[in-house]
């Protein structure tokens, strides 16, 4: 009974410190909240949280302030993040259904995000190497270059020019496409470029005729490199971020240095918010040291991925093509995320994270039926 009314008593000072961002005292919470003890009681509960780590004493006699371990216990007891009111969520909808692009989307969906929770927003767009062929044209632009366009589950369209040793027959390139378009559809870019690489091999037999066939291994052959190219070139896809200046006016020049360098270190940051966005379900929550990056020790993450990759999880039946087998969601494509102080507002934070995710989710879903 005792230990658990010490917890309630830090998530009301994790509470008050979220909303005054002043040092929290035991009158105040005796003030501020209905906890049945007397303030006595609250001192001594708040000084064996202290010695536990939960709570820190910034002087002497000053109240306390949470610690990255009692943030962390008060973020984990969000069993689930405050829904959004309806009038948020017809906001969001509302300002991002006027987008005239995917690009567009993601813009907006980070202006969004920040103006919600006041913090820096970041939000990735789907990248290549999670995402499944959906379609694949190929165009002649030029006697010995084709252009290819490949359209992803996620709407994402890469075009890449294939440039070839000999100019293939208009019939080669169209039977191919047939190929390409029957066996690699439903596969991820890297499975669908060992299967295309497959197709160059002599014994290969998909073509009718033996020029036809040998134009086929040809562009099987730079097709192949050109996919293998993309997923490693589009590993980490664009980022769009917004709020920076929002929260230049809150914090000091010395504060934000090292959080600027970090948010410079795009790489690193789309690392960790993807990893974090994976790790868990829902929303993923990483707490200053838990970052595990420099500039990002007195900040927190909150990310949530969104769109979600399929992935074949059954060889298909005999007389089946390639990308034929059965189909389950794999990990997302992309993720959205709030960057800011410690004492960020989690559960708003939480909240406005994860609906933005739901819709982006829902939005690339029907891009890449829309390309079909």
């Amino acid at each position: 009974m005792e230990q658990s009314r010490r917890m309630i008593v830090l998530r009301a000072v994790v509470e008050d410190y979220i909303r005054s961002q002043e040092p929290v005292g035991s009158s105040s919470l005796t003030r501020n909240h209905d906890l049945g003890v007397s303030s006595a009681t609250i001192r001594n509960d708040m000084a064996a949280l202290e010695d536990e780590g939960y709570l820190a004493q910034p002087h002497t006699s000053a109240g306390r302030v949470p610690t990255e371990l009692g943030y962390r216990y008060f973020v984990d007891r969000l069993s689930t993040a405050v829904p959004l009111s309806e009038a948020q969520r017809r906001g969001i909808i509302r300002f991002l259904g006027g987008s005239v692009s995917l690009q567009d989307t993601l813009q907006r969906a980070a202006r969004l995000l920040s103006n919600i929770t006041g913090q820096i927003a970041v939000v990735a767009s789907p990248a290549l190497s999670r995402s499944t062929l959906r379609h694949a044209e190929f165009v002649p632009i030029a006697v010995n270059t084709v252009l290819a366009v490949i359209i992803t589950d996620s709407g994402s369209v890469a075009q890449h020019t294939l440039n070839l040793p000999l100019p293939p027959s208009r019939k080669a390139i169209g039977d191919f496409s047939a190929r390409v378009n029957e066996q690699c559809v439903g596969l991820s870019l890297a499975k669908a470029a060992e299967q295309v690489r497959r197709m160059s091999l002599p014994h290969d037999a998909g073509a009718a005729t033996r020029e036809d066939a040998a134009d086929a291994r040809r562009l099987a052959a730079v097709l192949a490199q050109a996919l293998e190219s993309m997923v490693d070139d589009e590993a980490t896809g664009d980022l769009y971020m917004a709020g920076t200046s929002r929260l230049a006016h809150r914090r000091s020049v010395a504060d934000l240095a090292p959080l600027f360098d970090a948010l410079e270190e795009q790489v690193v940051l789309m690392k960790l918010m993807s990893s974090l966005s994976e790790e868990r379900a829902g929303v993923g929550v990483a707490i200053g040291s838990e970052t595990h990056t420099p500039g990002l020790m007195h900040s927190s993450v909150v990310t949530s991925g969104y769109g979600h990759s399929a992935t074949q999880i059954r060889e298909p039946a005999q007389g089946q093509t390639a990308g034929s087998g059965a189909m389950a969601a794999g990990q997302p494509v992309a993720f959205v995320g709030a960057i800011g102080p410690t004492h960020m507002d989690y559960s708003t934070t939480m909240a406005a994270v994860l609906a933005v995710a739901r819709y982006l989710t829902v939005l690339v879903s029907h891009e890449g039926q829309n390309t079909e």
